[in-house]
């Protein structure tokens, strides 16, 4: 395992500051500063919803003071590796809506696309504002050394988490002020006004004017509302439901109490099946009958696209290095992580015979649910896991147990190594654009792998050094 802050018994160069700040602190100050944080983030109310567990769905995410750092040199290597990620995907995107020249060349089987439940016959031959299909690419990376990170994952709808980063470093900013007037930090709060330049540079090719932007979300019940209501805030726009929204002679309006006002561009955080009943799911009540027809015509811009999860796809995942060298011309930057693919015949009986040593993974799932850690298992578990695989073989994937980093993390027993993964936001429009930071998650409890909030995982602030 390898330690982010120290390496042979010494303080790796970017904590070096931090520890003896820490140090002269003391332990007293760290559990004071704590439990600060921790009456700011109910104040504020950054909560997530859990549901199926009984009691209050409502949770307070835990959050930890000790920061994430990572030097210039190698958020450079982070930054290239995820750009270069994006582009690919959203040009992958582009491909199989159209001409498929990938699957023709032989790279990626048709089945693969064609009969993935995330594609969508419906967006093909659209041609979204710059041809992009994925506007905000949320890339899963994780550290197993000094210089060797892995994508563990991408996300391509409606990745989430971005609150969480701008709020972690509020809060450390409010605590720990004479930190950040000593180090030179970069910031990340230009995220929402990077995200609206965005937003706006995909206007419609009707949009005529200044474009008017809302926020699109299911309501206050979904996990993840505070942040749709943050972010519309951020961005000084309209937070709306489907219901505040009509289709009226090709166009999208919002419902005001000035009247019907014009909607150009959507920030939809609604998944594919439920934004247009008259399109995908008729019994939806979240979305906007005939919003598919408008964004066909050219009247509205969606973000992220309809059909864009065929990209995130846990099986497309292990082709995105060839995406790159097949549309790029290039040699991927960040390593995916070695995976067996259950549906070829060879990987299934490795994965079967192995399943103890291996994380398994269902090909559409999210939120670490539905996976097998295979070290933390019994034997009853894997005996009852791998009788799901064999029963749908495409369904799963499989990948060794990295010995993920870990980072100094303020436990109840005080400061100890805990295991951490990273997401940073790529913003796609005229620019791709990259916030300097990102969501670190972590494992909160001792030798779990898990950081998802909803599995018990906790978040922490993440520290860019300037040069």
């Amino acid at each position: 395992m390898f330690n982010e802050m120290m390496m042979n018994d010494e303080v790796r160069e970017p904590y070096r500051a931090l520890v003896d700040w820490m140090e002269a602190s003391g332990p007293e100050t760290l559990q004071q500063k704590r439990l600060e944080a921790e009456t700011l983030f109910r104040k504020i109310g950054i909560t997530f919803a859990v549901y199926g567990e009984g009691g209050d769905p409502e949770r307070l995410i835990p959050f930890d003071l000790i920061p994430r750092i990572f030097t210039a040199m190698e958020w450079r290597k982070l930054e290239r590796g995820v750009k270069q990620r994006a582009r690919a995907l959203n040009t992958f995107l582009y491909d199989v809506y159209h001409n498929a020249e990938i699957i023709k060349a032989g790279i990626i089987p048709a089945d693969l696309v064609f009969r993935n439940a995330a594609f969508e016959p419906a967006v093909i031959g659209i041609d979204p504002p710059r041809k992009v299909y994925s506007h905000i690419v949320g890339v899963d990376v994780v550290r197993v050394g000094p210089d060797d990170f892995y994508v563990l994952e991408d996300n391509c709808r409606t990745p989430s988490g971005v609150s969480y980063m701008l709020e972690n470093r509020e809060i450390m900013m409010r605590m720990f002020p004479e930190l950040f007037s000593k180090l030179r930090i970069e910031p990340v709060e230009s995220y929402p006004d990077m995200l609206h330049k965005t937003l706006k540079s995909i206007a419609p090719k009707r949009c005529d004017r200044e474009p008017n932007i809302v926020v699109l979300t299911p309501g206050a019940m979904n996990s993840a509302y505070y942040e749709h209501s943050f972010l519309a805030d951020q961005m000084g726009v309209e937070l709306v439901e489907g219901q505040d929204l009509f289709v009226s002679e090709g166009r999208v309006y919002m419902r005001t109490t000035r009247g019907p006002a014009r909607v150009d561009v959507i920030y939809r955080r609604i998944d594919d099946a439920f934004i247009d009943p008259l399109c995908f799911r008729p019994d939806s009540v979240l979305g906007v009958p005939g919003l598919m027809n408008v964004y066909r015509s050219g009247g509205v811009a969606i973000c992220s696209a309809p059909g864009a999860g065929v990209a995130d796809d846990k099986a497309i995942y292990t082709y995105v290095p060839d995406m790159i060298r097949f549309y790029l011309g290039q040699e991927p930057i960040l390593n995916n992580v070695p995976t067996w693919k259950c549906a070829n015949p060879d990987d299934l009986k490795y994965v079967l015979e192995n399943l103890g040593e291996l994380v398994v993974k269902e090909v559409h799932g999210s939120g670490g649910y539905g996976m097998l850690v295979g070290p933390a298992s019994t034997k009853e578990e894997q005996a009852t896991y791998a009788e799901r695989i064999k029963a749908d073989p495409g369904d799963f994937i499989a990948q060794p147990t990295l010995a993920l980093s870990a980072c100094p993390t303020f436990v109840e027993s005080g400061i100890a190594p805990r295991h951490v993964d990273f997401r940073p936001f790529c913003l796609v429009g005229d620019d791709i654009r990259l916030t300097p930071g990102g969501l670190t998650r972590v494992a909160m409890r001792e030798g779990s792998l898990v950081v998802n909030s909803s599995q018990g995982g906790g978040v922490k602030d993440t520290w860019i050094m300037a040069e």
